[in-house]
């Protein structure tokens, strides 16, 4: 064999402490990331950096990843370094094994970081795509209404900014959000709510300007977010319902918009596809993220240009990123790197 991984699990302190509505990592004060380094014999002294983030929500878990690792490093072995190679290599890591996203996109992320090092081309013009991206958003956790509120204050110059929510004091929240940011809000519930709170909250989302409502209920209650669409004037977005390729033609009719991340889906690669076959479905495109490192963040943005909202804050919600290279623009876009690879290097 050619390829060798070498993985990571890194440990990072989050900047403020961020709880969703099914959070599950140190009450919101740290998250655990899976990053790896791939080599190449063929190609001496250059390194592919990958990242995973291991969702217990999906079933997996740093040890999930690390045991599927080398089952995946096998299918890519030999891989060509062009555009169509690394298409095939990642196809071949999708199709190795079912599920197991994180992992997947560890792998698919390096080998597009890799040979875009061989070629001396970025990752996205190795995916086929663009620099023109839409903005960010910024994500605020769970807390109470004045703290969020205050959070809000601070990360006011964003253009948009996503709310979680799918806590008793929901209403308060945005409300007091709403005082202090007059740009978009987008309120994220991961599957918080029950038919009835969104029923009882649906108009004063309306009244306070909210632009899109991701995942309310349950994500196996794809009649619950077919009802709230068709009363909705608001788009809904499946998250938790939308994980791979293979779940958009269910939701076709049910929700207006679906949420890609390269965690959930397998990779820049994986994403890509998913995205461009949502817009032929008729989808509005939200392109989402995990608590990541720029790692994961590069690859997220090299796909952006297919989405139409973008919420790739993961890396600005850490205390400290230990990677370095990827910027964010004064127009709050990540600015596409024309270095080879993902442009992003570790810290020294």
């Amino acid at each position: 064999m050619s390829l060798r991984l070498s993985h990571e699990v890194l440990r990072l302190t989050l900047r403020d402490p961020f709880l969703i509505a099914r959070s599950d990592h140190d009450a919101g004060h740290a998250v655990a990331t899976v990053v790896i380094e791939l080599r190449d014999d063929r190609f001496p002294g250059l390194v592919g950096l990958g990242e995973g983030y291991p969702d217990r929500f999906y079933g997996e878990t740093a040890e999930t990843m690390a045991a599927v690792f080398p089952l995946l490093v096998t299918s890519v072995e030999g891989f060509e370094p062009t555009r169509d190679g690394v298409r095939a290599a990642s196809d071949r890591v999708q199709n190795t094994i079912r599920w197991n996203g994180g992992a997947k996109c560890a792998i698919d992320t390096a080998i597009h970081d890799l040979a875009g090092k061989v070629v001396g081309e970025p990752v996205y013009r190795l995916l086929g795509l663009s620099t023109d991206i839409p903005p960010t958003d910024f994500t605020l956790g769970l807390d109470q209404p004045a703290i969020v509120a205050e959070r809000a204050k601070r990360a006011s110059a964003f253009p948009a900014l996503k709310i979680k929510v799918g806590g008793p004091a929901d209403l308060a929240t945005l409300e007091a959000v709403r005082s202090v940011y007059d740009r978009p809000i987008r309120v994220d519930a991961n599957t918080g709510w029950t038919p009835e709170v969104a029923a009882s909250l649906l108009a004063s989302l309306v009244d306070l300007g909210v632009e899109l409502i991701e995942q309310p209920f349950p994500a196996g209650r794809l009649d619950w977010l077919a009802d709230l669409q068709a009363g909705s004037p608001l788009p809904i977005v499946a998250d938790e319902s939308c994980v791979t390729i293979e779940d958009l033609d269910a939701l076709v009719g049910v929700t207006a918009g679906v949420n890609v991340k390269l965690a959930k889906c397998g990779g820049p690669g994986a994403a890509a596809r998913m995205l461009a076959r949502a817009h032929e479905l008729g989808f509005r495109t939200f392109l989402g993220c995990m608590e990541e490192t720029s790692v994961a963040i590069a690859a997220s943005a090299a796909t952006a240009s297919l989405a139409d909202w973008v919420d790739l804050d993961g890396n600005l919600l850490l205390a400290d990123d230990p990677f370095s290279g990827l910027v964010l623009g004064d127009d709050h876009r990540w600015q596409l790197s024309e270095a080879p690879g993902l442009g992003v290097e570790r810290r020294s």
